[in-house]
């Protein structure tokens, strides 16, 4: 988290509440681009998760360069191909987090859940950021970054899908789908 890390904003022109609308997850584009980012952004946003999201968005890796087959724990020739995703993700309910402390917390748990599934060829980054809920109040928020790759990009897009599933399904064992 820095000062010049740009602000998740919660009211932004585009935004679609799929807490109250699970349904118009086929409204965004990007849904209907990725497999898999639709489910998890409907069990994101589901009744019993502890978080909801406000923006998403996903991106081939153009460069082979950008992607290290050591930190995606990628066999050898599984690297050639990489996709990204990111999804900025808030508390939900009296969870807010106000202060990097809880913020931090919330990540840390994450990743211990997160640490327990076994997928090859992805990792997740969460990044603490400002995020401006409503006019006039600024707390915390993250964004995840989520990234797969393969041999193909078929294959690629293929461990993006299992990667968002497992990540929605650690963050949100206990949800019920609306």
């Amino acid at each position: 988290m820095g000062g010049d890390a740009p602000v998740i904003d919660t009211l932004w022109q585009g935004f679609v509440d799929l807490r109250a609308a699970p349904e118009r997850v086929s409204d965004l584009p990007e849904a209907a681009q990725i497999s898999g980012l639709a489910a998890a952004l409907v069990r994101l946003n589901s009744e019993g998760s502890p978080v909801w999201t406000s923006k998403c968005d996903f991106w081939p890796v153009l460069e082979r360069e950008e992607v290290d087959a050591d930190e995606l724990d990628a066999p050898a020739g599984c690297s050639t191909h990489a996709v990204c995703c990111y999804i900025d993700i808030l508390p939900r309910g009296d969870h807010v987090w106000p202060l990097p402390e809880p913020a931090e917390a919330a990540c840390r748990l994450f990743c211990g859940l997160l640490g327990s599934v076994p997928l090859r060829c992805c990792r997740v980054d969460l990044v603490i950021r400002r995020a401006l809920i409503a006019l006039n109040r600024m707390d915390l928020g993250m964004t995840a970054y989520i990234t797969a790759c393969g041999p193909t990009p078929a294959q690629a897009a293929r461990t993006l899908e299992e990667a968002l599933i497992a990540f929605a399904d650690a963050l949100c064992p206990g949800s019920t789908l609306q």
